[in-house]
């Protein structure tokens, strides 16, 4: 079996810490439906402007909100306007790998979705595997 990117919230940035709640990352289903990002997956946060790197889990805000808060020790982790990555991950097969579609997207500096990309992983003319970026929008 394989880790791979099941999903991605590539740029968000974040709109509150919260030190004194038990812990996660509170994120607007809206974002996390269009990603595949479930409540209580765990998920991968790559700080862009610190290089910090930490796994939480996440829990749904309220809907439409845009929100992006780290929650607990997490909130030590980011400031209030960060980019970061949000990645969620599976475990495949290398057989299994050309069936999964994974969703990326990037966002507006209000948080608000500015493109919704795919990863997609296919064959070339040798059978060789092959790696591209789909824009669904």
């Amino acid at each position: 079996m394989r880790k791979v990117v099941a999903g991605k919230l590539h740029g968000i940035r974040v709109t509150g810490a919260d030190l004194e709640y038990h812990g996660s990352i509170t994120l607007d289903p809206d974002h996390c439906e269009a990603a595949g990002i479930l409540p209580m997956e765990f998920v991968d946060i790559w700080n862009k402007h610190s290089g910090a790197r930490i796994s939480t889990y996440v829990i749904y805000g309220e809907r439409g909100s845009r929100c992006c808060i780290l929650n607990g020790a997490a909130a030590r982790t980011c400031q209030k306007g960060d980019e970061i990555i949000i990645c969620n991950s599976v475990y495949v097969t290398e057989q299994e790998i050309e069936q999964i579609k994974p969703v990326v997207l990037t966002f507006h500096p209000d948080n608000e979705i500015k493109e919704r990309l795919g990863y997609d992983v296919g064959r070339d003319e040798q059978n060789r595997l092959s790696f591209n970026i789909i824009q669904f929008d």
